[in-house]
């Protein structure tokens, strides 16, 4: 089908797939406690004790979290170096940190946040239903007779490449039969990780949408699987959430406050929006309104940007608005939004931002040059956020309505790096050699 999108500053330049940022009219007060929403806060805090529980679990099955007591954790880093190399050294630009979890442990992005936890909760409910933890020990789960019922079981997703490795894994290490249906934009790479691990890799000829209903098809016939919906989990979405926890702490060991006059402003990449909304809404559940959680998208698969513009209950894709959803973040092609996340972060998102695929590059060679941070194309694009929160014409327009003039040079920026880690090595010197001629 074909939609017009409503009169708005940025329908223009969405429409002719240039970079913008659009500003979210239906973000209101105190959004995300909204009577109106289908979750509560209170959840957020429950996906932190569940985590806290799955800690002696995850450290058996994954060694290297030993470091951090079972968590699956990422640094903050202060952009230092690489402010200055994108041009964001000036006072107003405030304080610029990167969330790390292009580097996180067992998956290498940031979907292992949710990944690993929906597999590591629904392999405790299994086991729960087959008598298998009467007094409550997690680590029942590492018995051989929990591995024998999970063998009899399949974690089964649709994914672009991220969120399959990090279920596939998890799976893999509890002893369940994985299969990750894959887009045709998948990369070659993640598909081969993955059959290495002993996945099953099903390949569509299609864009990320058809894999996840082929998924959820095969999951429908067979009571024996059990699909991780990347579209509709809120076991995915509040895995991600408890992430605004970790990051609360870390501020407050930098010294860092987050209130009315020193504004948090967070920029996380989008695909189907599981990711950045639960880290969002999380964030929102702890900040309130002194955080200002934006999302972004490449030019031409800004699924998140044009469903929320549209004001629409039901789905709009992008190819609907003449957009074409090819984009070398593949981590990021996904032509429709997550109903789910869409009704949820209407009342809380500040806003959404879009990326040229060039400039992912040039980013992602200035952050490997001048931090050592190791970003595959789509997990850079938030970088752009504070240029456009303090430069453009609707940043402007933002800081004004919210009152945030003079508030600035206080303000804290979070760019979320949300993979890299994993990336082969020749694959990654292809990405720092586009970096690099495009930044000559």
């Amino acid at each position: 089908m074909s939609i017009t999108l409503p009169d708005d500053p940025a329908r223009s330049a969405v429409l002719a797939g240039k970079p913008v940022l659009w500003l979210n009219p239906q973000r209101r007060p105190d959004g995300v406690h909204s009577s109106a929403l289908p979750i509560r806060p209170v959840q957020v805090e429950l996906a932190e004790a569940n985590w806290q529980r799955l800690a002696p679990l995850l450290t058996a099955s994954f060694p290297e979290l030993a470091a951090t007591g079972g968590r699956i954790r990422s640094d903050l880093i202060e952009a230092v170096e690489l402010r200055d190399a994108l041009g964001y050294g000036a006072p107003e630009f405030g304080r610029i940190f990167v969330k790390a979890d292009n580097a996180l442990p067992v998956a290498g992005s940031i979907k292992a946040r949710g990944g690993v936890y929906e597999v590591f909760m629904f392999a405790e409910s299994l086991a729960r239903q087959n008598g298998l933890l009467p007094d409550g020990d997690i680590m029942a789960l590492r018995s051989d007779a929990a591995r024998a019922l999970f063998a009899r079981h399949t974690i089964a997703v649709g994914s672009t490449g991220n969120l399959g490795l990090s279920v596939g894994i998890a799976a893999r290490a509890l002893g369940f039969r994985a299969v990750v249906h894959m887009s045709s934009d998948a990369k070659a790479w993640k598909v081969e990780r993955l059959t290495k691990l002993g996945v099953e890799v099903v390949q569509h000829q299609a864009d990320y949408t058809t894999a996840v209903e082929e998924a959820r098809a095969g999951a429908e016939a067979d009571p024996t699987i059990y699909f991780v919906d990347d579209e509709r989990s809120e076991l995915l979405f509040f895995g991600y959430s408890a992430a605004a926890q970790e990051l609360a702490g870390q501020l407050a060991k930098a010294g860092i406050t987050v209130n009315a006059d020193h504004p948090l402003f967070v920029y996380l990449p989008c695909g189907i929006g599981g990711a950045p909304g639960g880290a969002a809404y999380g964030i929102k559940a702890i900040f309130g309104d002194a955080a200002h959680c934006f999302f972004v998208e490449p030019v031409q698969s800004p699924c998140a940007m044009v469903q929320m513009m549209s004001g629409r209950d039901e789905l709009v894709s992008v190819y609907d608005v003449g957009l074409t959803n090819q984009t070398e973040a593949d981590g990021m092609a996904v032509a429709r939004m997550s109903a789910f996340v869409a009704e949820v972060m209407k009342p809380m998102l500040a806003g959404v931002f879009t990326v040229a695929d060039d400039d992912l590059f040039r980013w992602l060679w200035q952050a490997q040059t001048t931090q050592d941070i190791r970003l595959e194309p789509s997990a850079t694009a938030g970088i752009a956020g504070p240029g456009f929160l303090v430069e453009s014409a609707a940043g402007q327009r933002y800081q004004a309505a919210e009152g945030l003039a003079g508030k600035m040079n206080d303000a804290t920026h979070i760019v979320w790096t949300t993979g890299g880690a994993f990336v082969p090595e020749a694959q990654f010197e292809e990405f720092m050699a586009k970096g690099a001629a495009l930044t000559a």
